[in-house]
């Protein structure tokens, strides 16, 4: 029998806090081996636990989740922790800095249950999660600051199904929506989506979408 997917939850709101735990708990395949209310404690708890997923708020005190982040998944750390960010604050600066310090996913709090569940499961599993309608509102505020260099693009390695693919993922549609607008299964757009990630030796779907409009794919 697999064991279960060992979760964090921080939140320094101890009413979502608790929920979260609660729904986590109540998976046959989830345990949740602590919570904690604030980024600091989060930081000392999972080196403790060791944790599969970290469930990370943003704005909390002490230390804030973006910096909790930092220190448990950032680009520096040995053996980071997979962290996925759930918050209210709906595509702010706090969101940028937090898949920036090495998050693996991003959620809003308002999400249905099934897919906070459906989030710890892609994260755990080694994926990439940003809920669709935070890409897309995540891309329309910084694209300015992903402008393209002059004569960029994928160089010909990708081919012209796989940029169609990857122009898509960066208007911010879900694997299913590209399927329905391509006219090809599901199974068809994930190995697209896994092709182009691997030619362009990008980690996932968030630096598809970066490069996507960097090399001037999308504008």
């Amino acid at each position: 029998m697999t064991a279960p997917l060992r979760v964090l939850v921080c939140d320094d709101q101890d009413l979502i806090r608790t929920g979260f735990a609660t729904i986590v708990d109540a998976q046959p395949d989830m345990a949740v081996v602590g919570t904690c209310a604030d980024g600091r404690a989060a930081v000392d708890l999972a080196r403790r636990v060791h944790p599969d997923v970290v469930v990370m708020d943003v704005r909390m005190p002490v230390l804030d989740g973006i910096a909790a982040t930092r220190l448990l998944a950032g680009p520096d750390v040995p053996d980071p922790v997979k962290v996925l960010v759930v918050t209210t604050f709906n595509l702010d600066e706090y969101v940028y800095e937090a898949l920036r310090a090495g998050a693996s996913g991003f959620l809003l709090k308002d999400a249905p249950g099934d897919q906070l569940l459906e989030g710890i499961r892609t994260v755990a599993s080694g994926a990439a999660l940003l809920a669709p309608e935070v890409t897309r509102r995540l891309v329309g505020r910084y694209a300015s600051r992903i402008s393209p260099p002059a004569g960029t693009g994928d160089g010909g390695v990708l081919t012209p199904r796989e940029v169609e693919v990857l122009r898509l993922v960066a208007r911010g549609l879900s694997n299913a929506e590209i399927a329905r607008e391509l006219f090809i299964s599901h199974e068809t757009v994930k190995t697209h989506v896994s092709r182009v990630l691997t030619k362009l030796d990008l980690r996932d779907r968030v630096q598809a979408v970066v490069h996507a409009y960097r090399t001037g794919l999308v504008t």
